[in-house]
């Protein structure tokens, strides 16, 4: 099954945004499952239910930091790594959906409780957050592929 389907299996089955997309990516570079889940516990409903950054968009961030953090040493051309894919994929994830802010998103401000009854009442977290999980998962697939792709390219010509 393709990993953008895990993630928002991991999502339905009561995972926040972030705990899908770090516990589908983060077996691949070593993360332990559970590990995973509580590292991304904190940052689901656009960290801490503030209705800031998406959950998905962190648990992306993380799993590209893993992904350029290739030894205990993250050195400054692996930081600058990170920060430039991290970049691209808000970018790619704004592209998509014209924000990447839990609030913009939802159309509410979860970190009211006004807000947060919207986002109950109309299902929001059933119907937008789904999509955002996907959307991420299939942007981070896309770079981690091209990325790998890129490196062992490099490799086979040195």
């Amino acid at each position: 099954m393709e990993r953008k389907f895990l993630a928002v299996k991991a999502f339905n089955s009561g995972q926040n945004c972030s705990q899908a997309i770090l516990s589908t990516f983060g077996a691949d570079f070593g993360l332990d499952t559970d590990l995973a889940l509580k590292l991304a516990a904190p940052f689901g409903g656009g960290m801490g239910h503030t209705g800031r950054t998406c959950g998905a968009v962190t648990g992306a961030l993380m799993v590209i930091g893993l992904h350029c953090g290739k030894d205990a040493k993250f050195t400054p051309k692996q930081k600058a790594a990170s920060y430039k894919l991290a970049e691209k994929f808000i970018g790619k994830f704004q592209a998509r959906n014209k924000s990447a802010q839990c609030k913009d998103l939802l159309g509410c401000d979860i970190s009211t409780a006004d807000g947060m009854e919207m986002a109950k009442k109309g299902n929001l977290f059933k119907t937008v957050c789904p999509k955002m999980v996907k959307d991420a998962s299939e942007i981070l697939e896309d770079f981690l592929i091209k990325d790998l792709s890129r490196d062992l390219a490099k490799k086979s010509t040195n």
